[in-house]
């Protein structure tokens, strides 16, 4: 008999993981580098065609999740209506990418703590976030839910205050010291542009890095209590809140923060508190984003998991990983992903830190290649009920398609496409290469070409 996750998530639940998925160090740290590479208004001008693509990923999201509500979600798609060895790909890239992601936030949340505690090393710090983070999604989804509930809402508490000083500063209330004087001048004078209208391209794919996670909502749909009224609730409450955050504080920042100041070791938001002489504004901000760290850890230990639980459940790896406790816990498969994330933080420090940094940059552009996949599992979907005469089963009017998956399928390659004008981010786009050949080559070795494999698995 099969395996069964539990529906025990929330709408209310589901909502918030999807927004704190999607609200990290892409926006805390990262806005920075694109302020100070696209310049003011080109960064709003990114942020804007990112969160546009965004909703149209996430309406993708929604028309399979609901028409398919399993916690493999893309993977579970793509297998389904575009290919099988797709479908594998799908599933190790997302699962790489956020196993990866897993090291890099272990690894950031000590350094953050070593900031208030100097005498006491890295490794211990991460030692300790790791079994916080074990404790959180071991025992049962509710528990899981509920702490990545309120480590998100001290995120959107922050960003909510931050907006609020911002208007203030804005409408002349509080004064900075930033030496020049904040408004709509900042954004379109020499530094609107300061690096042409191209840079404003090649930071799409450190913008996309930003919103990325919010997909995420579609492997809840495997373990929500009523998905198909969870999830389009979801996600429409999601994106819009995300729009305004995200847009929102990235056009005070860039009205108020020359470009040229925006550097790229210190949040931007940390800047704007401290220019208007909030007390420890370093010391709050790196609280929070250090909670936003934790939050991003404890989605992509999730999210892992469930991945590893759908390949198993497609019998595309050990049937162990499908199995799961009397909660509904895959655990098996949450400790090999911990593992995974524990290899990750270890290669970080050792010799292996080249191969590790490989592995970022190939993570870091994997969440792209599954929002592809997403799009084009979308247009085939669409392609099916067309096919099938079934057209009234589509969730959204029947104009709106072909285009709304196909926008998102060539926003999302445009993305990818444009890495090759960016040199800092050109490799990343070089080592996946051979990632997506290996993956591919592996699928039909392992599964199509071998024999003694296939009547197993028949």
């Amino acid at each position: 008999m099969a395996e069964k996750l539990k529906r025990v998530m929330s709408a209310r639940q589901i909502q918030m993981i999807g927004l704190a998925s999607g609200i990290g160090t892409g926006l805390f740290l990262s806005s920075a580098y694109t302020i100070h590479t696209a310049g003011a208004l080109g960064t709003i001008i990114a942020y804007t065609v990112g969160a546009i693509l965004v909703y149209l990923i996430m309406l993708s999201v929604a028309e399979l999740s609901i028409a398919m509500p399993q916690p493999g979600a893309f993977h579970y798609h793509a297998q389904k209506l575009i290919g099988p060895a797709t479908g594998f790909f799908v599933a190790i890239a997302y699962w790489l990418t956020w196993t990866i992601a897993l090291g890099s936030e272990f690894t950031a949340s000590g350094i953050i703590m070593q900031r208030w505690l100097p005498n006491i090393p890295v490794w211990a710090f991460s030692g300790v976030f790791i079994v916080l983070i074990l404790l959180s999604n071991i025992f049962s989804v509710k528990i899981f839910g509920e702490s990545e509930y309120w480590l998100a809402m001290i995120k959107v508490v922050a960003i909510i205050i931050f907006i609020i000083v911002g208007v203030l500063i804005l409408t002349g209330i509080l004064h900075s010291n930033l030496g020049t004087k904040p408004g709509l001048q900042n954004i379109f004078s020499h530094g609107a542009f300061p690096n042409g209208i191209g840079a404003v391209f090649t930071t799409m794919l450190a913008v996309n890095f930003a919103f990325s996670g919010t997909e995420l909502i579609g492997i809840t749909a495997g373990e929500a209590k009523d998905p198909n009224v969870a999830i389009p609730k979801a996600i429409k409450a999601v994106w819009w809140r995300q729009a305004i955050f995200f847009i929102g504080s990235i056009t005070i920042l860039a009205a108020i923060i020359p470009y040229e100041k925006a550097g790229v070791t210190e949040s931007p938001f940390v800047t704007v508190f401290s220019a208007v002489g909030i007390p420890y504004a370093a010391d709050i901000m790196n609280f929070v984003i250090l909670t936003g760290i934790l939050s991003m850890a404890n989605s992509g230990l999730y999210a892992s998991t469930r991945m590893l639980w759908s390949l198993s459940h497609e019998k595309l790896i050990s049937k162990k990983f499908e199995k799961v406790n009397k909660n509904g816990i895959p655990v098996a498969a949450l400790l090999a992903s911990l593992v995974g994330g524990v290899l990750a933080l270890g290669s970080s420090f050792m010799a292996a830190g080249p191969l590790y940094l490989i592995l970022v940059q190939v993570s870091g552009l994997a969440v792209v290649f599954v929002w592809i996949a997403i799009g084009w599992s979308h247009y085939k979907y669409y392609q099916l009920l067309k096919f099938e005469n079934r057209m009234q089963d589509l969730r959204y009017p029947r104009w709106a398609y072909p285009l709304l998956p196909l926008a998102g399928f060539i926003g999302s390659s445009l993305s990818v496409i444009l890495v090759v004008f960016d040199p800092e981010q050109r490799s990343a786009l070089l080592w996946s290469v051979p990632f997506i050949i290996g993956v591919y080559s592996y699928y039909h070795l392992r599964f199509k070409w071998w024999p003694k494999y296939q009547k197993h698995r028949v």
